[in-house]
């Protein structure tokens, strides 16, 4: 599912403080000035973030480095309930070194301090020579009270992540999977602890399509891929002016099985730092 420097000059500052001790003083301002409304908030935001791993779901989605640097960011336009937003990161997929995603839907609070959220999520990688098609899209539904918040993605797309076509083109099979309506369960929660700082945890569930989980070989033997949970532990301390950083321990069950399927160890805990500004 985000945050560059910016330094700003006092020398025009201390210009000014000069010249006031020999300018005449300045007349007061009307009284409708000074309790004009402030103008309101721009419907638009951006964020970037510099983080020593990017893992989706609990599982790498590059090299099985300790650090792989990812530079994510995106923007976002929200007014009336309303948004729709795009995010971005560097991955290391075959044929695919960017994620971009793209989204839309509608927030809103059902009774004080419960809110909603339902949308829709794009997920997009531009490809060169595709071999399996990566892309995904999810309908997503959550509510959320106070500090925590459960969330549901179902996949609408043909495929999930390209398991499916990944399974056609690897052995023969006696079943043609597909990944549409594999389940995504996300229960999280962002506890403040003290001033500034903030507790996050989060569990999730994949719970792949019937189609994905049975998936049998030319002998009718079942080596589909079995359901995992995922998790997160860490914390986020506010700098201020939009800046944060960020430790977090995340990583995913059912990592045999992963490191056989994928050829790599990418659903083992990892410890991630993150750097963020929002604007």
């Amino acid at each position: 599912m985000k945050k560059t420097l910016i330094l700003l000059p006092v020398l025009a500052g201390i210009a000014a403080g000069a010249q006031a001790q020999t300018a005449p003083a300045a007349p007061a301002a009307p009284a409708a000035a000074a309790s004009a409304p402030e103008p309101a908030p721009s419907p638009l935001s951006a964020n970037i973030n510099l983080t020593t791993k990017y893992k989706f779901r609990g599982q790498d989605q590059g090299n099985t480095n300790w650090i792989s640097p990812a530079l994510q960011g995106g923007f976002d336009w929200a007014q009336n309930g309303w948004y729709v937003g795009n995010w971005n990161s560097n991955v290391n997929f075959t044929n695919a070194s960017i994620e971009m995603d793209f989204y839309g839907g509608y927030k809103g609070e059902i009774v004080k301090d419960v809110g909603y959220d339902v949308g829709i999520l794009q997920y997009y990688y531009p490809q060169k020579n595709k071999v399996i098609d990566f892309n995904v899209t999810e309908l997503y539904g959550a509510v959320s009270y106070d500090w925590l918040s459960f969330k549901t993605s179902w996949t609408v797309s043909k495929d999930y992540f390209g398991i499916g076509e990944g399974f056609k083109k690897g052995v023969p099979l006696t079943s043609q999977p597909k990944g549409s309506n594999t389940l995504y369960f996300d229960l999280s929660g962002n506890y403040p602890l003290v001033d500034k700082l903030t507790l996050n945890a989060h569990l999730g569930y994949t719970l792949y399509a019937s189609d994905l989980r049975n998936v049998k070989d030319g002998a009718g033997a079942n080596i589909g891929v079995p359901n995992f949970y995922d998790y997160k532990l860490g914390v986020t301390y506010d700098l201020g002016s939009g800046y944060s950083v960020a430790g977090a321990v995340v990583g995913a069950s059912k990592r045999s099985f992963y490191k056989t399927f994928v050829g790599a160890d990418v659903n083992e805990s990892r410890a991630i730092f993150t750097i963020s500004k929002s604007m």
